[in-house]
């Protein structure tokens, strides 16, 4: 059984937050009322003010609104900020991270765990095109090849960890960023992935429609920059598509020096 406490949202959005301030403000302003007027500056002691009900009353009737009504609007802040940190860092169509996004957070995980020796310190980093995406729009019209771009990302998503990334880099292209994927498993996740989409229903105007997908992919050890495994994946993906689509092309890096692959 889940503790009370627990469910309590003390975060800078939650009204636990706000209610447990405010009480804990009136409280504060209660005992510095009551220390205002039970010390004597004069004789340098403490002693009991004459009227010691007011320094109840009139705290409990000026803190509480005060502290309620700039705690609220702070509570709205936070909101909005989360609001537009999600818009800045969502794609609006797909829901996935925004290039911008996909690309700081990459990085901010390799400079991490730059010069580790562990093992989960590697990962996978794919770039994924939709096969002949311009065939949806041309046929069946851009509405209905924003619905296949969803449904891609539906199918990827599914086949993802919690903690793997998924971001759109333009048009119908996404990358995939798997940290901590032994080598050996990102072919296996890839071609899940790949199965994934290509048996998906997908009945445009009622007429069957099967969307299959490219992936090029790097698989590294440590000691790489999201540039330079984009560039190896980039490759990959274009001898995936060079090779007749709906395949997987993928290698494998230990250093960040990149060269030509064929």
């Amino acid at each position: 059984m889940v503790d009370w406490w627990q469910k309590l949202d003390f975060s800078a959005q939650g009204w636990s937050r706000v209610f447990g301030l405010t009480a804990l403000g009136t409280l504060c302003c209660i005992a510095i009322a009551f220390t205002i007027d039970s010390f004597s500056f004069e004789e340098w002691r403490w002693r009991l003010g004459t009227n010691p009900i007011n320094d109840l009353i009139i705290p409990l009737v000026i803190a509480p609104p005060f502290f309620c009504y700039l705690l609220t609007k702070l509570r709205q802040l936070a909101i909005a900020h989360d609001r537009l940190l999600a818009f800045a860092t969502t794609d609006g169509l797909t829901s996935c991270l925004t290039r911008a996004a996909f690309t700081s957070l990459v990085d901010a995980y390799l400079e991490r765990v730059a010069g580790r020796t562990e093992r989960n310190t590697g990962g996978a980093l794919f770039v994924v095109d939709v096969d002949h995406f311009k065939r949806i729009n041309d046929g069946f019209g851009h509405d209905v090849g924003d619905e296949a771009l969803k449904l891609v990302v539906k199918n990827i998503g599914a086949a993802l960890r919690e903690f793997d990334l998924i971001g759109r880099l333009g048009g119908e292209e996404f990358g995939l960023f798997l940290p901590g994927l032994p080598a050996d498993q990102a072919e296996m996740v890839a071609h899940r992935i790949r199965i994934a989409v290509m048996t998906t229903q997908f009945t445009p105007g009622g007429t069957p429609f099967v969307i299959s997908i490219s992936l090029g992919g790097v698989t590294f050890g440590t000691d790489a920059s999201f540039s330079e495994l984009y560039k190896v994946a980039d490759q990959r993906l274009y001898h995936a598509k060079r090779s007749g689509r709906n395949r997987v092309a993928i290698t494998h890096i230990n250093v960040p020096a990149v060269s030509a692959l064929h």
